[in-house]
């Protein structure tokens, strides 16, 4: 036989592949920041996204600056001497559309990544909870806003060219804007905080929908009995436990808007002060709530 033969040991080798140290700037977590609020204000609209998920959103932006051009071109065609709806009304009448906007997109935001599990990425260098929960609320907020103040914007062009009286329509403007601004930080907070509950994106839009409707309509059927009794303070005061009825409020006390209240009994200035703190502690509270929601990098 012939003798046993013993294999040579392998040889340990090493391969340069290429790789090299990154030299460019460090972009940080400003950057990250900026990102992250730019892609969820364009995922609000769907736009980045599938065909499919540009169609709700464009729809509702559709529905909710109709409206507006119809009344500008009937004011111009007439040769109206006012608007027929003031700026602080519209956001208001078409509380509906706001609110399914807010429904459809607040879970959107927050609650596929959840789901998904890709939070913790985001978590991981540099991001932080702060700067995750900072852009997404104010990602929201922003949709929100051009949601709002579009039409107000057509609203104003329009009077303008009716030449209606600058000054007035200036003023009734600047009034609508701060009143959609508080009206966006309000419903941004309220729809995260409620989406962020859950990682189901169909319960969050059934959450954030029961969360608006139901507190309007048990607000506005009191407010309608105590109305009926003859306890018009009341009605003031039951406003506050309402998201939209707050906004109503706020902007009747300080705003010069006419109040939707049942018989028009909106608060006084005084009560208003009490409004305002409400609607300042909603806000604040609702970044709190998310900020905590958040405070587990795993989830």
């Amino acid at each position: 036989m012939p003798p046993e033969t013993t294999a040579a040991p392998a040889q340990d080798v090493i391969h340069n592949i290429g790789y090299r140290n990154y030299a460019g700037p460090r972009l940080g977590r400003a950057y990250a920041r900026r990102s992250l609020f730019s892609q969820s204000l364009r995922g609000a609209y769907g736009l980045g996204r599938s065909a499919k998920s540009k169609v709700l959103p464009m729809i509702l932006f559709g529905v909710m600056v109709l409206p507006a051009a119809i009344i500008v071109a009937v004011s111009v065609a007439t040769k109206m001497d006012k608007l027929p709806l003031e700026y602080t009304r519209y956001a208001i009448l078409l509380q509906a559309v706001i609110g399914l906007y807010v429904a459809s997109q607040a879970p959107q935001s927050v609650s596929r990544d959840l789901r998904f599990k890709t939070v913790p990425l985001y978590f991981s260098r540099p991001i932080e909870r702060v700067d995750y929960v900072a852009a997404k609320f104010a990602a929201m907020a922003s949709a929100l806003f051009i949601l709002t103040a579009t039409p107000l914007l057509l609203l104003y062009v329009g009077a303008l060219l009716a030449k209606l009286d600058f000054a007035d329509q200036t003023k009734g403007f600047a009034q609508g804007l701060v009143s959609v601004t508080l009206l966006s930080l309000l419903f941004a907070g309220i729809g995260l905080v409620v989406a962020a509950l859950t990682p189901r994106r169909g319960f969050g839009v059934a959450a954030v929908i029961a969360v608006l409707t139901i507190s309007y309509g048990a607000v506005s059927t009191i407010q309608g009995i105590a109305l009926s009794q003859d306890n018009t303070e009341a009605v003031s005061w039951i406003g506050l436990f309402s998201p939209i009825t707050l906004i109503d409020g706020v902007q009747t006390a300080f705003l010069s808007a006419t109040s939707a209240f049942p018989g028009g009994h909106g608060p006084s200035a005084g009560t208003g002060v009490v409004y305002l703190l409400v609607l300042l502690a909603l806000v604040a509270g609702s970044y709190g709530l998310l900020m905590r929601r958040y405070r587990k990098v795993g989830l």
